[in-house]
């Protein structure tokens, strides 16, 4: 009698707002699981951890003829992937391209330049609950976990005053192509909102040449000015995916990590308790909720994975969530959150590999100041009516956490 796998179904009902009740049954059933539309589903943290470290293809032109391949063209049309400007982004590039473009950029998230903006976050996260508290009822992603690394990263970039509530919009729009999509409607809003983004990057950048300062997106000018490869649509790809990756996950870990230690209220009391576990607390936090569920591959050769052989030019998704929740790797009490947990760190939240991600410290630095801050000043935190999840299948997190904070 032939078993019956499991359907990885993103579009299933609650999926949105919960997806480890599905990670969990394709770990046990089909740990490496090929879908009917063709792609690939890793749910293991082995497997997952392999994979990220494995030097794949991350470019879309690697994908071999097929159903998925077939699906993707009829959405977005052939040569879609090659026409972005977005596209063009060191997320989207292998070597020596991709070695290139991260070299750019790396020297602005050194272990130093991140600790030294420890006082400006601190006081950006000061001001936002100084207000936060006064109203005494806020919406948490509104009120901290949006504007603080929204404000970091323009501060970082240099950006000109811009319409923040306008780009919250596209961004959110734009990271739906990180994800399954099979609405051509969506396939339409994201084209359009990359379009409108890349024209805001580029004003951006004329802005900044005319206006030079001490910030990353002059070096960024200055080094395609200076004679480097980095030509003008390189040039808003890299400033669109800083922007973007430097404010859309660093929301989901703030406003998922609250909403996880609010869950958890023995958790919650023990970090008050302990402050100094911070650190491990936001590991943990990462590792319990992933704000990036999800990271894709591209198979240069045939490999095998225990006994499944996935062949070459395969579009494979690693599970980063699944992964995160593997009790084979993290043991019984893998679905439960522990601040304590002494390997927490292990996560691939961030990736691993050439790809890991480049904003990690900024994103924990951001994370323990703002969780720090706002669990121990307001012991009275409380959910203050129903979460509503964004509806993401990869950048998930909540859209609306109604916090009271004074009860």
């Amino acid at each position: 009698m032939t078993q019956t796998l499991p359907e990885f179904d993103p579009f299933a009902p609650g999926f949105t707002d919960d997806p480890y009740p599905q990670y969990a049954a394709l770990r046990a059933a089909a740990p490496v699981y090929q879908h009917p539309m063709g792609f690939w589903l890793l749910t293991g943290f082995q497997d997952v951890a392999w994979l990220l470290r494995a030097g794949m293809s991350v470019e879309d032109r690697n994908v071999a003829q097929g159903p998925f391949r077939e699906l993707r063209d009829q959405l977005y049309g052939e040569g879609y992937d090659a026409e972005r400007p977005t596209g063009l982004s060191m997320l989207d590039r292998d070597p020596p391209d991709h070695t290139r473009l991260r070299k750019l950029v790396s020297k602005a998230f050194t272990p130093r330049a991140v600790q030294a903006l420890t006082p400006r976050i601190t006081e950006l996260v000061d001001g936002m609950l100084d207000a936060a508290g006064e109203a005494g009822q806020v919406d948490l992603v509104d009120a901290l976990a949006f504007p603080l690394p929204f404000a970091v990263i323009a501060e970082m970039l240099g950006t000109p005053p811009a319409d923040h509530e306008r780009i919250r919009q596209l961004t959110g729009t734009l990271v739906r192509s990180l994800e399954p999509v099979a609405d051509p409607a969506m396939v339409a809003a994201i084209a359009a909102a990359d379009a409108e983004l890349t024209t805001i990057a580029g004003e951006m950048i004329a802005w900044k040449r005319a206006n030079p300062a001490d910030d990353l997106l002059t070096a960024l000018v200055n080094a395609e000015d200076d004679g480097d490869v980095l030509n003008d649509d390189e040039l808003i790809a890299q400033t669109l995916l800083l922007y973007i990756a430097g404010h859309e996950t660093t929301v989901n870990l703030i406003a998922g990590g609250t909403l996880a230690l609010l869950r958890h209220p023995a958790q919650l009391a023990r970090l008050r308790e302990e402050p100094a576990l911070i650190g491990n607390a936001v590991e943990e936090l990462l590792r319990y909720d992933s704000p990036v569920q999800a990271s894709r591959r591209v198979t240069l050769e045939p490999i095998t994975l225990g006994d499944v052989a996935i062949p070459a030019g395969a579009f494979v998704m690693a599970s980063l969530g699944s992964a995160n929740r593997d009790e084979r790797f993290w043991g019984a009490d893998a679905a439960q959150l522990r601040l304590d947990r002494e390997n927490a760190r292990q996560h691939v939240s961030f990736g691993a590999g050439p790809h890991h991600c480049l904003g990690a410290s900024l994103a924990r630095l951001e994370a323990s100041i703002a969780l720090g801050q706002l669990t121990s000043r307001f012991p009275g935190l409380a959910l203050d009516g129903d979460v509503t999840w964004n509806g993401r299948i990869n950048l998930r997190g909540p859209a609306h956490l109604p916090v009271a904070l004074n009860r």
